[in-house]
């Protein structure tokens, strides 16, 4: 089946309708940064702090998603590029079903962020730099995977074999090398209210 015949099907009930119900806007907070930097765990955080909160979230995890959408996808530059363009697509799906969507993933490269953001519409793609330096993630390593990288155990290791383009003008920036998860979501959760993405915290809500 060629392109041009698949057409969209345009549903009555919009995004908006879905987030409306949920008091929400709904959004994608992308977390990047090198492995060990707190991407996993921070994420993690914020997704229970919303929940407490009655927020209505999601988390796609790099290595989760690597056991099922794309585990046939390996580590090569051409695969790294494919595994962040069907997180893109998918994290897609999620906000337009009205939640706020958090993904931990490396994403090395500067291009593929953009192509992801590219997906959204303004202010609804907010990528969040975990910027903890190299020596702390490589210090930390809780998979062992930079020990097996420098033994050359794994091949085009980002960090080490294979390169990490940092963020040119991200949206928040946190390092876990300086302050607690607490902190760090403390940050974001500021952040997200500041965008009207939450409401404000109450009393009640502590």
């Amino acid at each position: 089946m060629t392109q041009e015949n698949i057409v969209w099907h345009d549903f009555k009930l919009k995004k908006q309708d879905r987030a409306d119900i949920k008091n929400q806007q709904p959004c994608l907070v992308w977390f990047t940064g090198l492995s060990g930097s707190g991407k996993s765990t921070v994420s993690n955080a914020l997704d229970i702090a919303l929940h407490k909160r009655g927020y209505h979230t999601y988390v796609l995890d790099g290595d989760n998603v690597r056991h099922g959408l794309n585990k046939d996808l390996t580590f090569s530059d051409r695969d790294r590029i494919e595994n962040i363009r069907r997180v893109g697509e998918a994290s897609k799906l999620l906000v337009d079903a009205g939640l706020i969507v958090m993904t931990a993933f490396i994403s090395p490269f500067r291009d593929d962020r953009k192509m992801v953001r590219s997906l959204y519409v303004p202010g609804e793609f907010i990528e969040v730099f975990v910027n903890t330096p190299i020596e702390v993630c490589e210090q930390r390593d809780p998979k062992g995977l930079y020990q097996k990288a420098r033994q050359g155990a794994i091949k085009n290791f980002t960090g080490i074999d294979s390169p990490y383009e940092p963020p040119e003008s991200p949206d928040l920036v946190i390092d876990t090398s300086k302050e607690t998860t607490e902190e760090s979501v403390a940050s974001i959760i500021a952040f997200l209210e500041a965008r009207n993405v939450i409401t404000p915290s109450t009393d009640s809500d502590k």
